[in-house]
């Protein structure tokens, strides 16, 4: 078989630039199958070499669409009745940059297309590419349908996929195994399924946070389950990769940097409402490590009366918090559910006859009604906002954390001019409150006047009521406890009878015999004698013993309470906060 390629001029080509004509002498068998292969493959080759040579003589650079991926993102911004009209598809995406792949710069609607796109602000960078390249593009309109739009800002799959993965994946085996089929499918849009998969896992479970952890041949996926984490699933490099690229262009982070921290964030629809997610990116040895944070805006909508607080200490706060002028500040390790009680307490109080204003690093959750702002770096620090705030003429002001002495200075003037202050603070207990904001340089002879409540928390989990088991107390059990409850003022609120604490009974390894998580509270109230003792900076164990004859639950008596009730255990108080031996 003799082959002979017949060009025409360049100029003449009509953008269907290489003909073939082919002209066979059958002498003897052969293999036709591996020569048609042959053929292709060069007829492909040529066909890029003058596009190459066109690209050039259009003043458009070339691209090869077949060594690169096709962003789905990207894709979505151009119908496909549109694209195959006018020859040309959207294959990369960065914000409001678009790369778009055009095969005819002659075409008519080529023209119209890039009018479009230019109205609606995107920033064009045209590639010249081959119909082999653009039809690769086309191709993957078919594989649109398993997510129903995606770009910067919000992550949309389609309900009926998100609630049948939903149901599915109620164990970590579920889980892994449907990831596995994710990975494993061989559709383009495949990394969007993985994707999709992972948040429906998360959901399901009950995840507060989503990691991914590359090592030297693979990548961990691990979830935070009721505060502990768990491994779940290992990913190759390349389907990692292609995470990480959604994620950052999700987030609204640049995709060309891997060698510096960055946080981003975006939402995920879900039939019933959307959840938010914070995402954060940190490079590593093998990679950069990716923690998302789910922000399930169903936590704001917890009564404070859900969240464990004693009702002793719950009877007392409700009149603090509406209190016209003061300062409550709560303070706990990150994580220990700081901000969702300062939501649900700003949800109960806030009502339309008062006005309420938060500044915070970032918005965790967004509330109807009150105004949010988020401080930005070095331009719009905590005390930058809290001197704009106060002059909102605000009843309420929260601050999301008092990082310096100049936010806790102004919050203290805050709280004696008539507003009312909620804020956190990273300390152990209540009583640490005090030596903390004198290390931060604010005045100790305003506490008495501005700091109306302190508080402290922790999160444990709490007992599956269908997977527990009560068993009696040991001997040094019960010694500790008497330990624990001879400060407490207040008698009545020790249990008469102390001889039995429950404890997790799971019925297989998976299993752990807890569900959900509840709140251990400590609160120490402003009176005359506290105030006279603050003055002089004392340190935080006389500030302890003072408070203790006001009568409320310490942290180590509220939990140890919680364990004797059943609701959660006492190995798990014991692992969360500090009990005597």
């Amino acid at each position: 078989m003799y082959y002979i390629t017949i060009y025409t001029s360049l100029s003449s080509i009509p953008f269907e630039p290489v003909f073939w004509c082919y002209y066979s002498v059958m002498d003897s068998p052969f293999d036709t199958q591996s020569e048609d292969a042959k053929l292709s493959e060069m007829h492909a080759r040529e066909e890029e070499d003058v596009v190459q040579i066109l690209s050039e003589k259009y003043g458009i650079p070339y691209v090869d669409l077949s060594l690169k991926e096709v962003d789905n993102d990207a894709l979505r911004t151009i119908q496909e009745a549109q694209a195959r009209e006018a020859e040309a598809a959207a294959f990369a995406r960065v914000a409001h940059e678009l790369s778009l792949a055009i095969h005819n710069p002659n075409n008519p609607a080529l023209t119209k297309l890039i009018s479009d796109l230019t109205g609606r602000g995107f920033k064009l960078k045209e590639f010249l590419v081959s119909k082999r390249s653009l039809e690769k593009a086309f191709a993957r309109y078919s594989d649109l349908s398993l997510a129903t739009e995606s770009k910067a800002g919000i992550f949309t799959v389609a309900p009926a996929t998100l609630a049948k993965l939903t149901r599915q994946n109620g164990t970590h085996a579920a889980f892994g195994a449907e990831l596995d089929t994710a990975a494993a499918a061989k559709s383009l849009d495949h990394v969007s399924y993985v994707f999709e998969v992972i948040l429906a896992g998360a959901f399901a479970l009950r995840a507060s946070d989503i990691h991914f952890e590359p090592e030297t041949e693979k990548t961990r996926l691990r979830l935070r389950v009721d505060g502990l984490l768990t491994d779940i699933h290992f990913f190759d490099p390349k389907t990692y990769h292609q995470l990480n690229s959604r994620i950052k262009l999700l987030s609204g982070v640049k995709l060309n940097v891997a060698n510096r921290a960055q946080d981003g964030r975006f939402s995920v629809a879900r039939e019933d409402g959307q959840v938010e997610m914070r995402v954060s990116f940190i490079p590593g040895n093998y990679g950069e490590s990716i923690v998302l944070r789910i922000l399930d805006p169903k936590a704001t909508k917890v009564s404070y009366k859900e969240l464990g607080i004693h009702p002793k200490l719950l009877a007392r706060l409700e009149t603090e918090i509406r209190r016209s002028n003061g300062m409550l500040l709560t303070t706990g390790p990150t994580g220990s559910g700081k901000t969702t009680t300062l939501y649900s307490f700003l949800r109960e109080i806030h009502s339309p006859e008062i006005k309420i204003i938060t500044i915070e690093d970032p918005i965790e959750y967004h509330l109807d009604g009150i105004v949010q702002t988020q401080v930005a770096g070095t331009k719009y620090t905590f005390a930058e906002g809290l001197k704009s705030i106060v002059r909102q003429d605000p009843d309420i002001i929260m601050v999301g954390e008092i990082r310096d002495g100049e936010t806790a200075d102004i919050a203290i003037q805050a709280a004696l001019t008539g507003h009312f202050v909620f804020s956190t603070l990273h300390t152990n207990d209540a009583a640490g409150t005090f030596p903390r904001l004198c290390d931060l340089g604010a005045d100790p002879k305003s506490f008495g006047s501005a700091v109306t409540v302190s508080m402290a928390q922790r999160l444990v989990r709490t007992l599956d009521p269908d997977k527990k088991k009560e068993r009696p107390l040991t001997d040094a059990e019960k010694k500790m406890i008497a330990n624990v409850f001879e400060p407490l003022a207040d008698k009545t609120l020790i249990p008469e009878k102390i001889e039995t604490v429950w404890e997790p009974s799971p019925a297989n390894e998976e299993e752990t015999g807890y569900k959900g998580r509840i709140g251990l509270y400590e609160a120490i109230f402003m009176n005359d004698e506290l105030a006279t003792l603050l003055r002089d900076n004392p340190p935080a164990n006389e500030i302890a013993k003072l408070a203790a004859k006001q009568g409320y639950l310490m942290m180590a008596q509220d939990g140890i309470l919680k364990a004797l009730a059943g609701v959660t255990s006492l190995s798990e108080v014991a692992a969360t906060i500090d009990l005597p031996q």
